[in-house]
């Protein structure tokens, strides 16, 4: 399971309406990664949890999810993926 997100994302409070969503370090800030390994943990993980435009921009230029899976929330894009 991967879990990676936007570096400016992490510590953040995403908030819509009643729902409040926190970016947690320690969910997703165990250590911070470059653009290649980022292509290769996309691309090696069978279930991604991942939030940020550019994560999310990445994982679909490798043809990982589709746009329409994208949800937004407070203008925070986010995708869960499952390959089985």
């Amino acid at each position: 399971m991967l879990n990676i997100c936007d570096a400016e994302l992490l510590g953040k409070k995403i908030i819509e309406g009643d729902l409040t969503m926190h970016i947690s370090e320690n969910y997703y800030g165990e250590r911070f990664v470059e653009q290649d390994e980022a292509k290769s943990l996309l691309n090696n993980s069978s279930i991604i949890n991942m939030a940020g435009k550019k994560t999310i921009s990445l994982a679909l230029e490798l043809g990982i999810g589709t746009e329409k899976a994208v949800k937004i929330v407070s203008d925070v894009p986010f995708l869960i993926i499952f390959n089985m």
